[in-house]
């Protein structure tokens, strides 16, 4: 029995302010393509001000009259859940670790970032959105936030689960930092038993070729660039979630223009629930695909009730049924790995601080007991204050900051022990 069919589109509009180029006008273009009435429900990341959040929701208010702005950290959290059926329901979960506050450059604790939930109903049907947009990766050669990012996506893979309820299908739709080769894309959906609604590695969201804002450097690193923005489903105990079709359904530039929409391009899948009896239900869950891009390549999936593709390999990141508990115990192990490395250096970085904190202290009694040359006393002064301010860094980064991510990295590994240990024997309830 038929229950719903939905649009659901996600899209990092690249909302930055004094930093995105060309901001005022994408936003204006992508409210105008919001506006167009082809899509149900949109999450959207990176809408940074209020300002952007009210214009979005104002221009698009005719098609989609419901919507929601999650409010976190210094900045907000970005994150913008726009609905043609009525939200019922919200709640924000921000993430043990997010990053460091020093690292002004990169800004994403200052984001306040999370997992948002909208409870959405739809034809008399509650159906769970999700939005997230995990720490970004700024040096793959050297990633220090790929613990964050890991216990983010097992984070928002236990919420999800702990928020269920009696929701008909769950959607994670948000731009998740992580391609399917990557332990965090792994972690989330894997304990979290949701699906990629994406079946072809033929598709990239971000650092593409065609986008107008891809550097030369990121393209010659990536030719084809990577797909990090997703769209995971997962039905409810007795709902079949199909995923009927994949699009990128913007076009490559904003018409009239010569930049595109965002950095990251538009995600659209188009899913059908249906209600599972005793007399259809199948051995084991199947799924249909229809992907479709634009001057791509097309692909499509149908899987035999054994569980076994036909014509195309498995979805990209997907896993066999049979095997998903191994999968998700392998990705466990990894990521506690990481964990374990992470509290070690937090540990060797309390020493180091605690160090140059002794050093500047001797250094700041000699400049004291110092009688400064005449003219010279302004920028001794200045220079006191500066190797007293140095050290106060140290000994917060060594104390208050240092404790306080070295318990947000433990919350994380206690709770993916917990899983590891308990999965295998109560499989049923994983």
């Amino acid at each position: 029995m038929l229950l719903l069919e939905l649009n659901i589109l996600t899209l990092n509009i690249w909302g930055i302010p004094y930093v995105s180029s060309n901001r005022g006008p994408r936003i204006e273009a992508i409210c105008k393509e919001l506006a167009s009435g082809k899509y149900d429900i949109v999450s959207l990341q990176e809408v940074w001000t209020q300002q952007d959040s009210e214009l979005l929701q104002k221009a698009t208010q005719a098609v989609l009259p419901y919507a929601h702005y999650f409010h976190s950290g210094v900045m907000g959290a970005g994150l913008l859940v726009l609905s043609k059926y009525p939200i019922l329901g919200t709640l924000f979960h921000a993430w043990s670790v997010n990053g460091y506050f020093h690292r002004i450059q990169h800004a994403d604790w200052f984001g306040g970032k999370g997992v948002g939930l909208c409870r959405i109903l739809v034809e008399g049907q509650m159906v769970h959105l999700y939005n997230a947009h995990l720490h970004a990766e700024y040096d793959n050669a050297n990633d220090e936030y790929k613990t964050h990012r890991v216990i983010q996506a097992f984070d928002t893979a236990q919420f999800i689960e702990a928020t269920r309820g009696n929701s008909v299908v769950q959607i994670l739709a948000g731009d998740l930092n992580a391609q399917p080769q990557d332990i965090s894309y792994k972690v989330l959906l894997f304990t979290s038993k949701m699906l990629d609604s994406c079946a072809s590695d033929t598709f990239r969201t971000n650092e593409c070729e065609h986008n107008s804002y891809t550097s030369a450097r990121a393209l010659a690193k990536n030719p084809q660039g990577i797909r990090i923005d997703h769209i995971f489903v997962r039905g409810g105990d007795e709902v079949n979630a199909e995923i009927v079709e994949y699009t990128l359904p913007f076009p490559h530039r904003v018409p009239g223009e010569k930049f595109s929409f965002s950095d990251h391009e538009a995600v659209l899948a188009k899913l059908k629930l249906t209600r599972i009896t005793a007399a259809t239900q199948p051995e084991v869950a199947t799924i249909e695909v229809n992907c479709q891009v634009v001057g791509e390549e097309t692909c499509s999936v149908q899987e035999n009730h054994s569980g076994e593709p036909q014509d195309m390999p498995c979805p990209n990141g997907s896993t066999p049924i049979e095997s998903q508990p191994a999968a998700r115990t392998a990705a466990l192990h990894e990521a506690l790995e990481l964990c374990d490395a992470s509290l070690l250096q937090l540990n060797t970085d309390r020493i180091l601080y605690y160090s140059a904190a002794t050093f500047l202290f001797v250094l700041l009694v000699l400049l004291v007991e110092f009688t400064a040359p005449v003219g010279m006393r302004t920028i001794f002064l200045l220079l006191k204050f500066i190797v007293f301010g140095v050290i106060l860094f140290c000994i917060f980064m060594a104390s208050i900051w240092n404790y306080m991510e070295r318990n947000g990295v433990l919350q994380g590994k206690k709770s993916m022990e917990v899983m590891l240990h308990h999965a295998q024997k109560y499989e049923y309830f994983y």
